[in-house]
Parts: C-alpha cells; structure tokens; sequence
C-alpha cells in the first residue's frame, strides 16, 4: 500500500490506476475458487475466520498452507474427523502454529502472540449440550485479546443455578454477556430482564418435538420483552463472538478518544 501511495505522489500513477492496485492489493487469489479478503481484520477489526463446510479438502489446505497473511487464522466448523483427514497435508511450519479445539470444531492458526485487550464476555449456556456453540463464541473472542469468563449449565431449569452467577458478572464488571440456549430458549430473557448491559441471545439447535432444530429458541429469543437483548442465528457461536467484540471495540474507541 506504501508502494501505490507513493507512486501515486511522485506521478507515476493516476488516481484512478492507485485505486485499482489499491483493490488488487486486498486480494489473495488461491487458484480458481478461492479469492481472500487480506485486510479485512485491519478494516472491520474482528479475527478473520474461514467457514470450512462447502469447502473441499483441497480448497481448504491450499488456504491453510498457502494464505499470505500477518494475522491470526480461525476454520471454524471443522469437525474432528476431517481435521485427522487433512492433518497429515498441513505444512509443518504451519501445524506448529495451530491449535485444534474439538468441542468447538476449530482449528486456530496463530502466526503471532494474541495481545490481552482490556474486556470481557460472560458466555452462559442453559445446558451443557450447549457448550459446544458456546466453546465457539469463546475462543472467537479469546482470538480477539479479550476475556471470556465461561459459566455453563445454569438454565430455567434449575434457576436457582444462576443467580450468584449473575452476581459473580456484575462483580467482574463484564462488558457484554452471550447467552446460549435451546429447547424453550428462555435464558437470554431472564438474564436481560437482570442486568444492565448487552445481552446477545444464541438459539441452539439442542431441543426435540416443536424446538427440534432450534426455531422454537430462534422465535422466543426474538418475540422477548427484557430490554437490551440481541438475537444471531441457530448455533452462530461465531457470530455472537463478532457482534460482542464489535461492541467492545467501539467502547475501547471512545474511550482513547
């Protein structure tokens, strides 16, 4: 980028000429079917993360061993039995850099010391059958430098469960609270209606009968009355973890300026 704005003012380059290199340049194609956004945690400021299902064995090693980039890597979705299947194909320099979380299914490639930032995520589940979407927003923003603090297993259940919990949070000073259910998906509610900072609801596909594949959590989360609730997608652990860094972020923005 130095090299195109520095032709640019020495008259080498048109404005236009600079704008198309510019584009080029956040570009890494690999092959035919693969074009990589390089800079897209510098401009939107989340980790960058490849979504390996639809992805064949082959597109994903050529994105492992072969992306050229500065940051920290997440595959998300990656399940135990095809990472032993394509393990053996990872570079050595590269699986050296990684690190493999099979409740979670992702696989971190890390080419550089994860910076601790000041802020923190309580990440909640109902049940344990939740942990698995939960472990996913944990290590996304544990990728980002901030702090996960995990309580799991304190659904309506056994409500009585969550209530030093919620405690143990405000005490922690916590910026953002995630909060993981299926069946009824009732959980995001109660811990909304009790505290005083943003909640994000995740659905869970966990459930049988009407909640089978998580909609029944999808629409309660949804139609609920507690304030300051925010819904994401059936099992988007992912996705949960962006929308509370991204909250963060802005945060850590107005406070240095």
């Amino acid at each position: 980028m130095k090299n195109i704005l520095n032709e640019l003012m020495d008259g080498k380059i048109s404005i236009s000429e600079a704008e198309e290199q510019l584009k080029v340049a956040q570009i890494q194609e690999l092959g035919n079917n693969i074009k990589f956004d390089t800079n897209r945690e510098e401009r939107v400021g989340v980790p960058e993360a490849v979504y390996s299902q639809g992805k064949t064995d082959t597109d994903l090693i050529n994105i492992i061993n072969n992306l050229e980039i500065s940051n920290n890597l997440m595959i998300t979705r990656l399940p135990p039995q095809r990472f032993n299947q394509i393990k053996n194909q990872i570079n050595e320099d590269v699986l050296k850099l990684s690190k493999y979380y099979e409740q979670s299914h992702i696989l971190t490639i890390n080419k550089n010391e994860i910076e601790p930032l000041n802020g923190k995520v309580a990440i909640i589940t109902a049940g344990t059958a939740d942990v698995p979407i939960a472990e996913e927003a944990r290590i996304t923003i544990q990728q980002a430098g901030y702090t996960p603090i995990s309580i799991y297993d304190v659904g309506v259940a056994g409500i009585h469960r969550l209530i030093d919990k919620i405690s143990f949070i405000l005490d922690e000073k916590v910026d953002v609270i995630i909060t993981v259910a299926g069946m009824e998906g009732a959980l995001p509610s109660v811990v909304a209606g009790l505290v005083d900072m943003p909640v994000i609801g995740v659905p869970t596909s966990t459930g049988y009968g009407v909640g089978e594949k998580g909609f029944t959590a999808l629409f309660a989360m949804l139609q609920s009355c507690a304030p300051g609730l925010s819904v994401v997608n059936i099992d988007n652990g992912y996705g949960a973890g962006i929308n509370a860094i991204t909250i963060i972020n802005q945060i850590q923005k107005r406070v240095n300026d």
